[in-house]
């Protein structure tokens, strides 16, 4: 076979976009394919990257060396570090950015990426010879050889948009649906199914009343999510915060007559954690208010998105409630809310790579496996990009396990789980979310992205000289004593109970009142050391997190050393669950589907009692197994 490709990409969403760059990076000849070369990495809903877990997934994807971070520290407008009055395990960062300026930016990246070819087109179907994927068919009826496909089509498979009695065929407002693909896949043997997801109305600002609204500043020093050398979001501007009210909610009842979500119009799932207005009020009967958030979607444009307020109702139903809302009594809207169903595949029915069990050389990556968010999707993007270049060079797989990454999290929750509705990652989801917090995803990624060969030697320089000062400062603070004329009078103004004797300054620093800001301004050595090795913010709020949460570190660390041991008990995937009585038959039916590689995959999967996984146990170790 003459391949004209190593690897062929398809869909230029967030998960295209980071498969894509990622397989060229590490040297495989590899073509994007996309509708609409204009619209690489569209913002379809908010116009916002990150949040609650969302956050650490795109430090975790800069870490090991994709684009998502850059990308959106050129193009943030505000940023805010949420989480911040709890422990620095729930801290998760989230930038509001310019829309138009977040796409331009990743076309960037696509054009100046080595190896990396795009061409804009539709794939009508997948290519086979001899049994074997080899390529794909487009609209324009080319044939297109490569080794490895990766398919991230997002909501535009069998793609339907409804606004109220009105629906019609569509991957997004605008855009052309693609059928055959997920037809000829579910032909092949691959589980289909669908989902819904929608978006809420877009606003003229300039009819806006936001003198009725609560402003949401971004954070007076603004962080970043690159741990490159990308800078901090200047002149930020703000979001606005309004709700929903009774008369609101009377509004839009009246149009649930018209609803496709209540009427049956809409078989797929919609999202469990963030439903449209009309379901909200559904499920949420007894409150009388819901919070709205009115976010810019650029410096350069007049358009709004109204978060809180997606809906699948007749427009008119929607302009009428939103009137009644504060601040948007007058309000003009660019494009209604809308709702879209689309297909997906079941993501049990791939490997830990993002390979396809049913069709060896696909990988499936974004929505199409159940997943939202832009986030989401980016992780599985970069991950399916990375090991369809490493299976080409007949390398082993990159993957990475719960205790590493919350994209370790993620892909385990999709394999061994599957999905009911579309997946969201939350910081619950994560048994080691105090290993995995967002300040140390370099420390815990960045080698392994060096050692594959997306973090360049120079960065890895950088990363090794943060953490070398990292550690000069921690040693600093675990070696010396304080001293009781500086450091009382701290404590007494803290209305704290004073040192009796002189403590190292770790341990004074476990006391949850007091943080290292206290310590440096009350101690000039302390000072003077940290501007002698120039040790940065960051650094240093490191340094205290790691002291501050270090025994819980430990317990957590050991808890991963005793769960690995069942990961490390392999099954072979031809085994027989069948055949073992022991077992309840729920189990033998999930694990025969699941085909697990292991013990601990096989305890994660729902429905599999810890009894069965014992049992299980006994009979691979009895049978040297």
């Amino acid at each position: 076979m003459d391949y004209k490709y190593d690897v062929i990409v398809v869909g230029a969403g967030h998960a295209g976009c980071e498969a894509a760059v990622a397989a060229a990076s590490l040297g495989s000849k590899t073509l994007l394919i996309t509708m609409n070369l204009a619209l690489v990495a569209q913002m379809s809903c908010n116009p916002a990257i990150g949040g609650v877990a969302k956050g650490q997934i795109v430090r975790e994807i800069d870490a090991l060396g994709g684009m998502t971070g850059i990308v959106t520290d050129r193009s943030t407008v505000q940023f805010r570090m949420l989480g911040r009055s709890k422990g620095p395990a729930m801290w998760s960062p989230r930038a509001q950015c310019d829309k138009t300026q977040f796409s331009l930016h990743w076309r960037e990246v696509l054009e100046h990426t080595p190896n990396l070819y795009l061409r804009q087109d539709t794939v009508v179907s997948l290519l086979f010879e001899n049994d074997r994927l080899s390529g794909v068919v487009t609209q324009l009826n080319r044939n297109i050889y490569a080794r490895k496909v990766i398919l991230t089509s997002g909501t535009f498979l069998n793609g339907r948009i409804h606004v109220g009695e009105v629906n019609f065929s569509g991957g997004r407002m605008g855009e052309p649906a693609s059928f055959q693909v997920s037809d000829q896949l579910k032909a092949a043997g691959i589980s289909t199914n669908k989902l819904k997801t929608g978006t809420p109305v877009r606003i003229d600002g300039r009819t806006i009343a936001f003198s009725k609204m609560t402003c949401q500043p971004g954070d007076d020093v603004p962080a970043k999510f690159s741990f490159s050398n990308t800078s901090s979001v200047k002149d930020q501007l703000p979001c606005w915060i309004t709700y929903t009210n009774p008369e609101v909610h009377d509004i839009l009842k009246m149009g649930f007559q018209f609803s496709p979500l209540f009427h049956g119009r809409i078989q797929g799932v919609g999202p469990r954690y963030c439903p449209s207005i009309e379901d909200k009020i559904v499920r949420f009967s007894d409150k009388s208010q819901h919070q709205l958030f009115l976010e810019p979607e650029g410096r350069d444009t007049i358009e709004y998105y109204l978060n809180g307020f997606s809906s699948s109702l007749p427009e008119d139903v929607q302009v009428e409630a939103m009137h009644h809302i504060p601040g948007l009594e007058k309000a003009e809207i660019l494009r209604p809310g809308y709702a879209i169903e689309y297909d997906y595949f079941d993501p049990t029915q791939l490997h830990y790579t993002m390979e396809s069990k049913v069709i060896p050389n696909l990988y499936l990556a974004g929505q199409v496996n159940g997943t939202t968010g832009y986030e989401e999707a980016a992780c599985q993007g970069l991950m399916a990009g990375i090991n369809a270049h490493l299976s080409i060079q007949n390398k082993s797989p990159f993957i990475l396990q719960r205790s590493q990454a919350y994209i370790g999290v993620l892909i385990d929750d999709l394999i061994t789980k599957g999905v009911q509705d579309p997946y969201r990652m939350f910081t619950s989801r994560a048994e080691y979310r105090i290993l995995l917090r967002q300040d140390n995803a370099d420390y815990r990624l960045t080698p392994l992205g060096h050692r594959i060969g997306l973090i360049p030697d120079t960065r890895y320089k950088t990363f090794e000289h943060k953490y070398q000062q990292q550690q000069l400062l921690l040693d600093y603070l675990q070696s010396q004593l304080t001293r009781l004329p500086l450091y009382n009078p701290m404590l007494g103004r803290k209305n704290l109970s004073p040192l009796v004797h002189n403590v190292k300054l770790s341990q004074l620093l476990l006391r949850p009142q007091i943080n290292i800001q206290d310590l440096i301004q009350c101690d000039d050595q302390l000072s003077e050391f940290i501007s002698t090795h120039q040790i940065t913010a960051e650094q240093i709020i490191n340094v205290e997190t790691y002291i501050k949460y270090e025994n819980y570190i430990q317990k957590e660390e050991q808890l991963v050393q005793k769960f690995s041991q069942l990961d490390h008990i392999k099954i072979s995937p031809d085994f027989d669950y069948y055949s073992l009585s022991s077992i309840s038959m729920e189990s033998r039916e999930k694990l025969s589907k699941a085909k697990p590689h292991n013990l601990g995959q096989a305890s994660r999967i729902s429905g599999v009692s810890p009894s069965d996984i014992a049992a299980l146990m006994i009979h691979l170790r009895n049978n040297n197994m």
